[in-house]
């Protein structure tokens, strides 16, 4: 049999932040439901940050509520802090993620903290989740370029990713926010963080501002790593990295790991139904 590789679906949260209208309840909820059916294992569905700095974040908690959830399906949620973990499991989210920046110039524009102070509130979170059993996943932000610092050294992710998983987040997913990551600086890092953090314990988040989001996703497999974030029909970007685009397409990747030999478990006609909806939100955007 072939290999598996698990493609998490991230375009309700992280593909939604950045649209330019209000997505209701109702819309975010119908793309759910669509998505639910293809065979991901983990949708991320929301996220309690402030709806002040992500208003397209607002209503999660009612999201979380009204999907049709199916078995074997966890739906996660974006947690900021011990505010934001107590919402989402009133909520009902099934797993929760904690994000942290490889870059100190990222951190203090997208949580107004540093690196270190970050990781710091996250302790009671993990510690939180532990206690009611409910898995905490990590992001890292800007593995390879910062918007506000440009380059980033890789032994700076590799601490970062490290903290994460000792801290207890049971996968470190890190992210090439701006899609500007080179296969060779991809390559680089993962050479850094696997010096800390095992490959089964990683997955790879590349954005596809500049085309090379699959290019950089075989570097990543080469490297062992076996899970990736995608959103469906490339929706998404970053409210604090003007320029960023999209994460990869769940359908490119799908289509990419099927030719390298892997099996992924996605029932493609449903996950192109599901890109038929979240492309109807795109135009009625625009």
């Amino acid at each position: 049999m072939s290999e598996r590789v698990e493609i998490v679906e991230v375009g309700p949260r992280d593909g939604l932040q950045n649209e330019a209208r209000a997505i209701s309840v109702t819309e975010k909820v119908r793309l759910v439901d669509a998505l639910s059916l293809v065979g991901f294992r983990r949708i991320e569905v929301a996220s309690f940050v402030s709806e002040k700095w992500v208003p397209q974040m607002a209503g999660s908690g009612e999201v979380l509520g009204a999907i049709t959830r199916v078995s074997g399906v966890r739906y996660g949620a974006l947690v900021p802090n011990m505010r934001g973990l107590e919402a989402a499991l009133k909520a009902g989210a099934d797993e929760v993620a904690v994000f942290a920046s490889a870059s100190e110039g990222f951190s203090q524009a997208n949580i107004n903290a540093s690196i270190a102070e970050s990781l710091e509130r996250f302790r009671p979170v993990l510690a939180r989740a532990r206690e009611v059993g409910v898995p905490v996943r990590g992001y890292v932000s800007c593995v390879t370029d910062c918007p506000y610092d440009g380059l980033v050294a890789p032994e700076a992710v590799a601490r970062v990713a490290g903290e994460l998983r000792t801290m207890g987040c049971f996968e470190v997913s890190l992210g090439d926010t701006l899609g500007r990551a080179a296969p060779e600086r991809v390559d680089a890092m993962l050479g850094a963080v696997l010096e800390r953090v095992e490959a089964r314990a990683l997955a790879g988040h590349f954005h596809d501002s500049f085309g090379r989001a699959l290019e950089n996703v075989s570097v990543a497999l080469g490297r062992g790593v076996r899970v990736f974030d995608a959103s469906v029909a490339g929706l998404g970007g970053c409210p604090y990295a003007p320029g960023a685009a999209g994460n990869v397409s769940s359908e490119s990747l799908a289509a990419f790991l099927e030719a390298a030999g892997f099996e992924h478990g996605l029932e493609i006609e449903r996950l192109r139904a599901a890109a038929d909806v979240a492309v109807g939100l795109w135009e009625a955007d625009g």
